[in-house]
Parts: structure tokens; C-alpha cells; sequence
């Protein structure tokens, strides 16, 4: 009796303190939250193995579709868009005083609303992570059996089926690190490695030399072939610079105050990363064109024969690195489930949640990549598809929507130009892609 009937305003109140309590403890089990201690090296080789991916030894291939001129221009092209948008993505992730947005969709809904930047950014990203781990699953299996051909040649022929499941085996293992500050090992490891098979790459290519009867005219017989091969070399392009996927959930590892904001020693990493990628992408994609022309094979180092030991070598380097750039574009994927799992259907946050989520999820690229291990057009088709968008123009777009530049002013100009190219790379790309993946699918059996 007597007691009001409660307003609208009452139950706009703010949470309480044990929901918050119960917020923090969940924040602190996710894998991207859980740490903020990393150093801003941290940022430089996690972001270096995220970028220089397999996708570098597929560059003198790409020149070979592209042709000395254009290839030249768009690789230079790439390297400079892609660091003027990471350039962005660090600077948005602390515009709001007080905030961080540690995901890319965070960002994302940010600038375009709730449910719409949901709905732009984690299909995108999806499937650019879950598809980088799907095509490094038969990379790692590919090297694999590299290796175990050339260091036992006289052996039984193994099928590359068993080596994608041995590869994956060392993932039922990894995929268990918490969070990304416990994989900076294996991340070292692998951008170590990505730099020395990068060098193997193209110091055996000029230990070889310019090949006797070596050709630099498009190796298409007709003109629609060699339009189609253009156009997934633009996918192949792509997909060697797909980093940015990951680049908010590696910044939101670096501890920030407002004096000391996370943006000071990521950039500084980025630009470190940025030094590398040039060192290991620049002198492979050139080189190994300058040496072997139209003939050279979708992996440089199928080429490149001998000496068998360095051969050998630069595959294992590959296998090494690629654990490790899975494990890079796996951990927001987790972070994804888990935080589905946890938040909206309000699972108990435990290791047996993480341990079945993970096994499940490092069993189905395997299962994928067994299925559909066609390299060369997979990686062209997602390169545009996915890459494109949240590499080359997403980030531009994000920041028209939240900066508002001077219309017609500096930046107004080059973020257009910016999202004109990446729409195109997105549209052109995947079609010779596509058309490599239905080529090669005529000749393919499963699971041989």
C-alpha cells in the first residue's frame, strides 16, 4: 500500500556493483582482455606474423600473372595502403576518452550502430580468420610433406591428408594458451622463421640465377586467360597483406593510460613489422620473377630444387611459421565463441568450455583444409572476398563515419581513393579465384 507504481528511469539504472564484479571476472578469462601487459615488441612480431603469412611465397607467381610494371606498382601500392589503414585502426582505438575497443566489431559498432556493425565487420572477419586458418592447415600439411620428400626421397609416398592431421595434432595442443600474451613465444618463433625462409627464398634464387631460357610475357594463351590470371594475382596480393584482422586484438594486449596511450609503442611495432614485411615480400616477389619468369610454380620454393638441405630447411621454417600465424588468427576466433558462450547464453566460464570449443574448432579447419586443399585459387578467391574490405577500405570508411573530415580536404580525398581500389580489388579478384578453383577442381579427387 501506498508504494509507487516504478518509472521508466528506474530501470534505466546503472549496473550494480556484483554485475560489474561479474563483468570484470568474465573480461578477465576472455582470451583478448584476460592480459594487458604486453611490450610494444609484442606489437612487432605478433603483427609480422599475422602479415607475412605463406602468401609471400606466392608473390613471384603473382608478378608472373601481373606483369613487371603493374605487378611493381600494385605491390608498392598495397604496402603503402594497407600501412595508412593500420595507421587508422591504431589511432581508433582509444578516440573515446576512457574506452577501448579491443575488437574489431567493437569498432565496428562504433561507427555504423549496434546491430549493423555487427553484422558489416564479424562475417568479414570470419571469414578471413577462419579462412587463413583453413589455407594454413594445407600449407603447414603441404611443407610437411615437402620436407619428408626431399629429406626421403627414396621413401613411400605419404598422402597429404596425414600430413595436414599431423600438422593440426600440434594445434589440439597450442590452442589451449590462454591468451595472446601466452602465445608471444610461438609468435617470436615464427617471425624468425618467416623471415629466414623469406631470405632462403630469394638469396637460392640468385645463387641459381636468371634461368637459361627464361620468358617475362603472360604465360595465358589467350586473352581471357590472362585477364582471369590478373585478376587472381590481385587475390593472391591481397591476401599477403591480411594482418589488420587481428591488429585491435593485438593493441588490446598493450598496457594504456591516458598519459601513456596503447597507440605510442603499437605504432612503433607496426612500423617495425612494416620494415620486416618489406625485407621478406620486395626482394622474394622480384627476385624470384627476375630468375625464373612465367615459369616460376605457385610456391617459390617448389622452384627452387636444390641444395636439397636448404630446401628442406626453409619448408620446416614454413611449418614453424605457420603454427604460429594460426594460432595469431585462431585466438579472435575463440574470443568470438567464447564470448557467445559466456555472455549471451551465460555458460560458466571453465577450462572444460575452452577445451571443447577449441578442439572442436581446430578439428573442423582440418577437416576443411583436408577436404579442399586447393592452394593457389583458395588463397586469390578469399584474398578479394574478405581480405580486401577489412585490409584495404574498412578502416577508411570507419573513419569518414566517426572523423568527418573537410569534405574535398587531404584526408577526405585519400580515404576515397583508398575505398575505390579496395571495392575494386574485392569485386575483381575473387572471379579469377574462382575460376583457378573450378580449373583445378576438374582434375581433383577427394581426399587422395
Amino acid at each position: 500500500m501506498g508504494t509507487q507504481a516504478r518509472t521508466d528511469e528506474d530501470y534505466t539504472h546503472k549496473p550494480t556493483d556484483e554485475q560489474l564484479a561479474k563483468q570484470k571476472a568474465i573480461d578477465d578469462w576472455l582470451p583478448i582482455t584476460s592480459s594487458r601487459n604486453a611490450k610494444w615488441w609484442y606489437s612487432a612480431f605478433h603483427n609480422v606474423t599475422a602479415m607475412v603469412g605463406a602468401g609471400v611465397l606466392s608473390l613471384p607467381y603473382a608478378m608472373a600473372e601481373l606483369g613487371w610494371g603493374p605487378g611493381v606498382a600494385i605491390l608498392v601500392l598495397s604496402w603503402v595502403i594497407t600501412l595508412y589503414t593500420l595507421w587508422q585502426m591504431v589511432e581508433m582505438h582509444e578516440m573515446v576518452p576512457g574506452k577501448r575497443f579491443d575488437r574489431y566489431h567493437e569498432l565496428g559498432q562504433y561507427a555504423f550502430g549496434e546491430k549493423l556493425g555487427l553484422y558489416i565487420v564479424v562475417p568479414q572477419q570470419l571469414v578471413v580468420e577462419v579462412g587463413v586458418c583453413i589455407v594454413y592447415m594445407v600449407t603447414g600439411g603441404r611443407s610437411l610433406k615437402k620436407f619428408h620428400d626431399l629429406v626421403c626421397s627414396t621413401c613411400k609416398q605419404i598422402k597429404l591428408t596425414y600430413f595436414i592431421m599431423i600438422f593440426a595434432s600440434v594445434h589440439f595442443v597450442l590452442s589451449h594458451l590462454p591468451n595472446f600474451n601466452s602465445i608471444s613465444g610461438v609468435s617470436l618463433a615464427a617471425a624468425v622463421m618467416s623471415l629466414s625462409y623469406s631470405t632462403i627464398a630469394w638469396t637460392a634464387s640468385v645463387h641459381k640465377g636468371v634461368q637459361p631460357d627464361v620468358q617475362y610475357g603472360y604465360k595465358a594463351k589467350s586473352t581471357a586467360g590472362t585477364v582471369f590470371n590478373f585478376l587472381s594475382a590481385l587475390g593472391d596480393v591481397a591476401f599477403a597483406y591480411a594482418g589488420h584482422n587481428v591488429v585491435l586484438e593485438i593493441q588490446a594486449t598493450i598496457p594504456s593510460t591516458p598519459e601513456k596511450p596503447s597507440k605510442g609503442p603499437m605504432w612503433r611495432g607496426v612500423i617495425v613489422a612494416y620494415i620486416v614485411v618489406a625485407l621478406c615480400y620486395f626482394p622474394v616477389a622480384l627476385i624470384g620473377y627476375w630468375m625464373y619468369g612465367n615459369a616460376v610454380e605457385d610456391n617459390i620454393l617448389i622452384s627452387l630444387q636444390k641444395p636439397v638441405w636448404l630446401i628442406a630447411m626453409a619448408n620446416m621454417f614454413v611449418v614453424v611459421h605457420v603454427i604460429g600465424s594460426y594460432q595469431i588468427y585462431a585466438m579472435p576466433v575463440f574470443d568470438m565463441i567464447e564470448t557467445l558462450l559466456v555472455k549471451k547464453l551465460h555458460f560458466k566460464p571453465s577450462w572444460f568450455l575452452r577445451f571443447f570449443v577449441r578442439n572442436l574448432y581446430v578439428g573442423l579447419t582440418m577437416f576443411v583444409g583436408i577436404t579442399f586443399p586447393f592452394f593457389g585459387g583458395l588463397l586469390s578467391f578469399f584474398g578479394g572476398f574478405a581480405f580486401a574490405p577489412t585490409t584495404y577500405f574498412l578502416p577508411c570508411v570507419m573513419w569518414l563515419a566517426i572523423y568527418k573530415p573537410r569534405k574535398y580536404g587531404l584526408s577526405w580525398w585519400t580515404n576515397w581513393i583508398c575505398i575505390i581500389l579496395g571495392l575494386l580489388l574485392m569485386i575483381l579478384s575473387p572471379i579469377g579465384g574462382l575460376r583457378q578453383i573450378i580449373i583445378q577442381a576438374k582434375t581433383y579427387s577427394f581426399y587422395s
